[in-house]
């Protein structure tokens, strides 16, 4: 039976009728310093620059070069750069590594641990799914997206008790950055991370062993069920966790060699020294359902292969066998490294194909953040675009309330500017045409008001040119005011001006008939003079008669030339 191809096809999980939270579960980080101490001891955070904590952001934001994981990771064997095992997980289930549980998490380090330190094989796809496979991770009403992805032992698979705790409280606030690393492959690279990927169901979570893969891994199964029922030799999931977390090598990372050449102490994949036992126990309790009761194994009942206790010649003969029957070349054993050789030159071909693929992926990860860049670009131009547009109609709203202002203004202006120019018209009974009008009611109106002015003003400089010639006349004594209302207000007293004029014209003409009475040398009683009630009046007349053929000469001698007109005989003293 030819074994089945795995692709990346898929379809939605008809099982789950309840919605994923999405972007909802993410809140902000609650990394405490209990963490952070146990980090540290671990030797996770000992790199510079291999953990970055958020600050105050409610959802994750990695800075670049870095990728969102979590403390219970962490500390169930995850590091970075990831083993490539890992990642061919992750994209065979088409999953991120927060849609895995911490419990998962566990379960694919204690798998790891087992083929390399105890069966002497790298982690493959075919013993994977004959003791795993996925299920989604919620209730009737929810759905979740962290921890959305539980991995479950089968119920046929003949496996460890690695007995888990049900669940893990609070795992998912204590999220962080780790520095994403490789070793110069770019199959150790962890998916960029998308908190808003939803979790779709694929075939591959259900696929299992072909029975191809199932006769290739039928030795292997026969030796991890004498792993575990060997008197006096059981070996346990407990165990195999101690195991690696007493030797600090993360089973999760790309390392330098695999566990079966571990060299102990000086061992280069080591992130810390021995952890001391009761650090050891209280984090084994702390990711293991066991309590304070239960008893923590210091050691393994089974000696682990290493650099010290390599793997036995007959083993490497099986894993040729059983390499050879997994590329498919399985007809003559004879013929096996050739076959092999060929596989390798298939193997360095298809590596060759994947470099590409890895460069065409990371260009299509490039473009894609510049993609986001411009799309988010391209939001805030829309948004300030949309704040313009605001602003915009905020202004013309603005505008067409002054426009409305100013014509209410205008309108207003016209009306007292034509109420002005009636009261002129009234005033002066003068109505004037404009030769070109404007057609503008207030332009016009502004008009006649210029000619109305022009006209007053013209009328007031003859105005004050004539009241400045008289006011020496009337005001001999006073200086002449600078403003022509005040010169019109001389001119406006409460007495008769011109009557005052006469009055010191007569006393001038009195003063100077005496004088010249005086200077006739005639005898006169000056008591007399002036005693009008002794005179009649008609002999005043004939008196000021006979006195006229004189006048002209009187007159001439003061400088006064007579007009033509008579004189008035209106008696005014």
């Amino acid at each position: 039976m030819p074994p089945r191809r795995l692709t990346r096809h898929s379809t939605p999980d008809s099982s789950m009728a309840a919605a994923d939270l999405g972007t909802a579960e993410w809140e902000r980080s609650k990394v405490t310093n209990q963490d952070l101490n146990l980090l540290k001891k671990l030797g996770i955070t000992t790199k510079p620059k291999a953990v970055c904590f958020p600050s105050e952001e409610s959802y994750p934001a990695p800075p670049m070069g870095y990728r969102v994981s979590f403390v219970d990771h962490l500390i169930r064997g995850l590091s970075t750069p990831i083993h490539p095992f890992l990642r061919g997980l992750l994209f065979v289930y088409g999953l991120q590594l927060h849609h895995l549980t911490p419990n998962s998490i566990l379960h694919i380090s204690i798998f790891i641990t087992l083929c390399e330190a105890f069966l002497g094989v790298s982690p493959n796809w075919a013993l994977w799914k004959r003791i795993f496979f996925c299920r989604r991770n919620g209730s009737p009403n929810v759905a979740y997206n962290i921890g959305g992805v539980v991995i479950s032992i089968r119920s046929t698979a003949n496996y460890f008790d690695v007995k888990l705790p049900d669940s893990v409280q609070g795992w998912r606030k204590r999220w962080l950055y780790i520095r994403e690393e490789n070793h110069g492959c770019a199959e150790d690279n962890i998916p960029p991370f998308d908190g808003a990927e939803k979790i779709l169901r694929r075939r591959s979570w259900d696929a299992e062993a072909t029975e191809e893969e199932r006769t290739s891994t039928e030795a292997l199964m026969t030796r991890i069920h004498e792993l575990q029922n060997t008197r006096g030799k059981e070996l346990s999931g407990i165990q195999i966790i101690v195991y690696f977390l007493k030797n600090r090598v993360q089973p999760l990372q790309a390392r330098k060699f695999p566990l079966w050449k571990y060299t102990g102490d000086e061992d280069v994949d080591r992130l810390s020294v021995d952890l001391e036992v009761k650090d050891l126990e209280k984090l084994v309790r702390k990711i293991t359902s066991l309590s304070k009761k239960d008893s923590i194994p210091s050691s393994c009942r089974v000696k682990p292969f290493s650099a010290a206790h390599a793997l036995p010649k007959p083993v490497i003969k099986d894993l040729l066998r059983i390499g050879a029957q997994f590329v498919g070349y399985r007809e003559y054993a004879s013929k096996t490294e050739k076959k092999l050789a060929e596989a390798n030159e298939r193997a360095n071909t298809l590596a060759l194909q994947l470099e590409q693929s890895e460069k065409a992926r990371k260009k299509a990860e490039s473009d894609a953040v510049d993609a986001r860049a411009e799309a988010d670009k391209a939001k805030a131009d829309a948004a300030g675009v949309e704040d313009l547009r605001k602003r915009l109609h905020t202004a013309e709203t603005s505008l067409s309330d002054h426009i409305a202002a100013q014509s209410a203004r205008e309108e207003a202006i016209r009306k007292r500017l034509t109420t002005q120019s009636r009261r002129f018209v009234a005033r002066t009974a003068q109505e004037f045409q404009l030769d070109e009008p404007a057609n503008d009611p207030l332009l016009d109106a502004l008009s006649f008001l210029e000619v109305h002015g022009s006209e007053a003003r013209e009328g007031i400089d003859q105005a004050k040119a004539g009241l400045s010639r008289l006011f020496p006349y009337f005001f001999p004594k006073k200086e002449e005011p600078a403003t022509f209302l005040n010169l019109a207000k001389c001119f406006n007293p409460s007495e008769d001006l011109g009557l005052r004029v006469r009055h010191e014209n007569m006393k001038v003409a009195v003063e100077n008939t005496v004088a010249l009475v005086a200077d006739s040398q005639q005898s006169i009683d000056w008591s007399k003079v002036g005693d009008t009630d002794q005179i009649e009046q008609s002999r005043w007349r004939s008196l000021i008669k006979a006195a006229k053929p004189n006048t002209r000469k009187i007159l001439a001698y003061i400088g006064i030339k007579p007009s033509s007109t008579p004189s008035s005989s209106k008696p005014e003293v």
